[in-house]
């Protein structure tokens, strides 16, 4: 029997969650499994992953073939660099001690990239809020001075002496003759 490790589809319309099983090649998408390892929930940002280690690896060394999503699944998760390093193993490359410390240092990079990204996505998502926080300060005092200027009450100007409306009214002319020069 051909077996795969594949996900099954669950959730909701446009909010899928995913399990992740060893089935039979012949099986439906969402029909019979043999085993089920695993989550995969791409609606959370990073998305989030939860497998059995253990029990994923026992699968892949007994010949399991991964689908290319669950084999992209597996790689980030370190399944694959296990089995990588199992095979050094067994062909004498390594002893398995050296083979355990690759793979801690291997995973103590990938999380601390994860960490690096969590970090960065909080603090993105903070400066949008910050940005967003201002702009409606900015709406606010525009509004509120809308209504002081709304409210305000209207003073009067007092008529100007005949005397300086027709200085004014001479001054005009004359700078519209030196603008035509």
């Amino acid at each position: 029997m051909a077996t795969r490790i594949r996900l099954q589809r669950h959730g909701r319309k446009s909010r899928p969650i995913f399990h992740i099983v060893v089935a039979d090649s012949r099986a439906k998408r969402d029909g019979k499994y043999i085993e089920r390892l695993g989550l995969y929930n791409p609606n959370t940002n990073p998305a989030t992953i939860d497998i059995n280690f253990d029990t994923t690896l026992d699968w892949v060394l007994k010949g399991a073939q991964p689908s290319d999503t669950a084999r992209a699944i597996l790689k980030y998760k370190g399944v694959m660099m296990k089995k990588h390093l199992l095979d050094g193993v067994k062909k004498g490359a390594f002893d398995e001690a050296e083979a355990e410390k690759r793979f801690d240092a291997w995973m103590e990079e990938k999380a601390s990239k994860i960490e690096g990204k969590k970090e960065g996505l909080t603090k993105a998502q903070a400066d949008a809020k910050a940005k967003a926080l201002e702009a409606e300060a900015e709406v606010s005092k525009a509004r509120a001075a809308a209504i002081a200027e709304a409210n305000a009450p209207e003073v009067e100007e007092a008529p100007a002496e005949e005397g300086e409306v027709e200085a004014a009214a001479e001054e005009a002319p004359a700078d519209d003759e030196n603008k035509g020069e």
